[in-house]
Order: C-alpha cells, then sequence, then structure tokens
C-alpha cells in the first residue's frame, strides 16, 4: 500500500515508517518544511502528490514538557489535531483510511475506577488549562470517526529519543510527587507506537477507537520514584497539591492526583496486537 505518514520526523513518526516498510508499503513520511499541516493548500497538494491509501495523522509542535499552562505550550498542536484532521480529510479521496494520533493520559473522566475502556466518557468538565486541549481531542476524534477513519489512542511515550527529557526533569528533581500522586497513568514503548499503527492498518475497524497502552498502568506515587531509582536519582520531591495549585496550575495537580489509566484489552482482541514491552518497569533507563 501507498501510505502517507503526515508528520513523520516525530518520535511516533520516526518509528512507524521503517517499519511500514519493512512490510513492503510505500512510505511517504512528511515533516513541516514537505507539508504545512495548517494551510490546506499545502496538505492537499501533499495528498494528491502522493495519492495514499492510508494517512496516519501524527502531526505535533510539541517543544516542551512544561505544566504551568498545557493549552499554551500545545496550542499549535490542538490546530493540528483539528485544523490539521480537517484538511487531511478534505483532501483525502474516497476509500482512504485515516488514522490518526489521539492520547489516552489524562483525558478520562475523573471519576469511577482507576482503569478506564474506550467505552468509558471523556473529562466533562477538565480542569483550567486543559480546556482547549481536550477540546482538539475531542473534535480530532469526532471527524475522525466522521470519516469513517479510526482513532489510536496512545499512552505517554517511552524508550530511546521519547522521554529523554522526562528523564532528566527526574534527575535534576524538577519532576516532583504532587498530593497523595494517585493519578493513574498509562504508557507506551516507541517500538510499539509502530507495531501497533500497522496492526490498525491491518486490522481495525473504521470508525473506531482503540486505547494503545502497555499492561500496567499505575500511580504517580508508584511509578515516579522507581523511575527515579533507576535513573540512579535522588527521591522525586514532595509538594502538598494546595501548593502545586497556586505554583503549576490545577492541570497539574489533576494529573497527579486524579488521572484515570486506560485498558488496552479492545487493541489486543481486535487489532490482534500485544507490546512487546509490556511495562514500563522493563524500560532500559
Amino acid at each position: 500500500m501507498n501510505i502517507l505518514i503526515a508528520g513523520g520526523t516525530g518520535a511516533a513518526g520516526r518509528a512507524l515508517a521503517p517499519l511500514l516498510q519493512r512490510q513492503g508499503h510505500t512510505v511517504t513520511a512528511t515533516s513541516s518544511k514537505d507539508m504545512n499541516g495548517l494551510d490546506a493548500a499545502s496538505v492537499e497538494h501533499m495528498v494528491n502528490t502522493t495519492n495514499p491509501d492510508v494517512i496516519v495523522h501524527q502531526m505535533t509542535a510539541l517543544k516542551g514538557l512544561r505544566m504551568r499552562n498545557i493549552d499554551k505550550e500545545f496550542h499549535t498542536t490542538n490546530r493540528l489535531r483539528a485544523e490539521g484532521t480537517k484538511h487531511l480529510i478534505d483532501a483525502m479521496r474516497p476509500g482512504t483510511l485515516l488514522i490518526t494520533q489521539s492520547y489516552a493520559g489524562w483525558p478520562y473522566a475523573r471519576t469511577g475506577g482507576p482503569v478506564k475502556t474506550e467505552e468509558d466518557p471523556l473529562d466533562p468538565t477538565p480542569p483550567k488549562g486543559i480546556e482547549e486541549t481536550l477540546d482538539a481531542i475531542k473534535t480530532l476524534e469526532r471527524l475522525t470517526q466522521q470519516a469513517n477513519g479510526i482513532v489510536l489512542r496512545y499512552g505517554g511515550f517511552y524508550g530511546p529519543g521519547a522521554s529523554d527529557q522526562q528523564h532528566e526533569m527526574i534527575r535534576k528533581r524538577r519532576f516532583p510527587l504532587v498530593g497523595n500522586g494517585q493519578g493513574v497513568w498509562s504508557f507506551l514503548h516507541v517500538d510499539d507506537i509502530a507495531s501497533a499503527t500497522l496492526a490498525a492498518i491491518e486490522h481495525g475497524r473504521p470508525g473506531e477507537i482503540y486505547n494503545v497502552v502497555d499492561d500496567d498502568p499505575a500511580p504517580v506515587s508508584e511509578w515516579l520514584p522507581f523511575m527515579a531509582e533507576q535513573l540512579g536519582a535522588k527521591p522525586p520531591r514532595h509538594i502538598p497539591a494546595w501548593l502545586a495549585k497556586r505554583v503549576a496550575g490545577p492541570a497539574a495537580v489533576a494529573m497527579m492526583t486524579e488521572s484515570r489509566g486506560a485498558s488496552n484489552a479492545k487493541a489486543k482482541r481486535e487489532l490482534h496486537w500485544q507490546p512487546t514491552h509490556r511495562s514500563w518497569r522493563e524500560a532500559e533507563f
């Protein structure tokens, strides 16, 4: 098949392109220099030139890991999620399969059990600082499903080149444990980004959403000290929730104390996929 990876130079795209090529597919992986995802004419030109059977939307514009104002940090990425997705849909020919990158980290509703499935609702009242980001995620998913595409809700990336900044913050004790640290996070190794996306191309049901995460969702109070120890760093500082709310904002506190993890059972069942890295505990630091 002829596959276009829109945003092929990020962690997801760099892992995916070689795997698809090894499977015999013709792959075009774009950078922002090749295609401006926010410009309809640029997107149309690239899609017309490559004439893909499958478009994988991996476009982001992430530069940092600052949590004080996530909406500000993710502003361009959020535009790519909303406007970029629309431009791709408008440009693609009938019969093209669209696969888009969503997120299974903090967006689920902060009620009920600690691990959520695709049937569970997203947060109806997100805390200040992530309203725009969650709205963009919802828009991306809605547009994708309307186009009979497939949404992949990835966990937080780890692995070579994907978690370097986070590790550096932990080493410098700039990634504190907030409040009770009971927010549950789900992770995904970069190798499994690629294998799950290939599985979605081969086995995914159009119009569906899949959580793509490893087998080990865990509270921050568990994974953060473990990671610090593996990195040879001092234990993370502990900051009470009330202070963190003043310093980092309510969204950061919610992620550290209230977020829910994600189940990968549907992806395993329908995509015939298994993560090769089943847990962040097995990662090489």
